[in-house]
């Protein structure tokens, strides 16, 4: 991929689109590069921020013995062969009786790549709301409640910050709306647009094996990843082909989510913005030097691109990753 190959995928991913995921640069060493498999070795669950035009929250009132009672937003793990957008789109009609459309990714929180929640702000476009009288094996009903009156007991107290996430992103939204694009992964594994910066100047790092590409990390499962989360596979591939010892690196959040989930394609990748900077930048214009052969930093001359990148760092216009 010439300059031009990489300014066009460098817009897709910037744009919120997918590119298909061919390879991985950065692999956990020792581990067999199996497909993941839902329910086997991995776990998405989906969960659903409502709000209406009275400011009003959607919750459910749970069924399951653990938290029978307690209140909680429409959320729910995976099936396997199901998208992202389908999966919660059964969780909301089980659990509240209501058919809905995501609008934007709001988050995503991960326990390492074993557990991963896509949180979404979405509406209701038809059903009807569940009564108590519907009550089943998903939940006891649904309700819409004042955003700063919840009811109680809540099962989790996690909730009240993706609600009022929810509620600053529909009065200045931080992102462009993103929604998982539908493309088939093997893997749990990242995309990076690796950004050093100076003086109005971007340079991205790039993958040379093959035709130059944005570098592609697989996150592993042994216990030191796991507990790391996955921003250890980002510092892995960068410690492959840099000195991390006196560089910064900071993961910034999402630009993009890619998942398919049909023909037992259970992996995702997500598309990571990521900063490099010298921990004492003195005079240093240049990015950090590149070990090996196998990467390289790219100058990004055009202006569009270097602009879009240059607000999205600056702004933190990504979608946010907690642990």
């Amino acid at each position: 991929m010439a300059s031009e190959g990489l300014a066009g995928a460098l817009a897709a991913v910037l744009g919120g689109q997918g590119l298909n995921v061919h390879s991985c640069d950065s692999v956990p060493a020792g581990e067999p590069r199996a497909p993941v498999r839902l329910r086997k070795n991995v776990c998405y669950v989906v969960l659903a921020v409502f709000l209406n035009e009275q400011d009003e929250v959607l919750l459910i009132q749970e069924a399951k013995k653990e938290c029978r009672g307690s209140w909680y937003l429409p959320a729910g793990r995976m099936e396997p062969g199901e998208t992202i957008v389908e999966a919660l789109q059964r969780e909301v009609k089980e659990e509240a009786g209501l058919h809905c459309e995501p609008l934007t990714l709001l988050s995503v929180e991960e326990r390492g790549p074993s557990w991963i929640r896509f949180v979404f702000l979405a509406r209701a476009t038809g059903g009807n709301l569940k009564t108590s009288k519907e009550a089943d094996a998903e939940s006891l009903q649904a309700g819409w409640y004042p955003r700063t009156s919840l009811p109680t007991p809540l099962r989790a107290q996690d909730i009240l910050h993706l609600v009022e996430l929810a509620a600053q992103y529909r009065q200045q939204a931080r992102h462009p709306l993103i929604l998982p694009q539908e493309l088939p992964c093997s893997l749990v594994c990242q995309r990076l647009v690796a950004t050093f910066t100076s003086v109005q100047t971007v340079w991205v790092l790039v993958g040379t094996v093959g035709m130059p590409h944005l570098p592609i990390t697989a996150c592993g499962f042994t216990p030191m990843e796991q507990r790391g989360g996955i921003k250890m596979a980002i510092l892995r591939l960068l410690q492959e082909c840099l000195s991390l010892h006196h560089l910064a690196v900071e993961t910034k959040g999402l630009l993009g989510l890619q998942h398919l989930g049909k023909d037992h394609a259970d992996g995702v990748c997500l598309n990571v913005l990521v900063t490099v900077a010298f921990r004492n930048p003195g005079m240093q214009s240049e990015p950090p030097k590149v070990r090996g052969e196998n990467f390289f930093w790219w100058k990004v001359m055009e202006e569009d691109l270097q602009s879009q990148l240059l607000q999205r760092l600056q702004e933190s216009s990504v979608v946010p990753v907690n642990r």
